[in-house]
């Protein structure tokens, strides 16, 4: 009789306890469907989400569907589980001055064509633009001129076929040499580029 009685009571336990599985299921389930539900109607619920493949900065690949799902291209993970991206390097570095006019952000002719060159002739997957400063102006206007030069470039580059994946404006914040003469300050003039392989 005892038997019994254990055994009744640990199918009722069973069936509480799946019952209540299928109650929080279809509590999770019950949200999905009024968001497809609510699409169906013509609503857009959160974000919008344009399908295709981004580079980041690291040199990672990332893929992201219509949905808002995002991961991860690259097949080469290491042992940690964490992914292999492609190589960045500093594969190009243009002195400004024979880029640009003194204060201006306006491609030379001969700058704009040297850089449709070098993108035409690089291999890179992708590319960083960074744009730097001497330190004669002040520090807001001089990170100002950086990024204006940097998207000046960048804009070449599309131009010429590349993928950009990143631009940046450092101002005088990354000096090559000491900004006390002026071969200084004319190394530290310049824009980089940064190959991502």
């Amino acid at each position: 009789m005892k038997t019994g009685m254990v055994t009744r009571f640990l199918l009722n336990a069973v069936r509480g306890a799946l019952g209540g599985l299928a109650i929080a299921a279809i509590a999770t389930v019950a949200p999905n469907v009024s968001l497809a539900a609510q699409k169906d109607q013509g609503k857009v619920v959160g974000e919008r989400y344009i399908p295709g493949i981004w580079v980041d900065p690291d040199g990672c690949e990332h893929w992201v569907m219509d949905d808002g799902l995002e991961g991860y291209m690259t097949p080469r993970v290491n042992r940690q589980g964490i992914p292999v991206c492609h190589r960045v390097n500093l594969c190009g570095v243009m002195n400004s001055d024979t880029l640009f006019a003194t204060d201006s952000a306006r491609l030379s002719a001969t700058g704009r064509n040297k850089l449709i060159d070098f993108f035409k002739k690089s291999q890179a997957f992708s590319y960083i633009i960074a744009g730097h400063t001497d330190s004669r102006a002040s520090g807001e206007y001089n990170l100002d001129l950086s990024l204006r030069r940097a998207n000046a470039v960048a804009r070449i580059a599309k131009k010429a076929g590349a993928r950009i994946t990143d631009v940046r404006g450092y101002g005088e914040r990354m000096p090559v040499a000491p900004n006390t003469t002026a071969a200084g300050m004319q190394k530290n003039r310049r824009v980089e580029i940064m190959c991502i392989r």
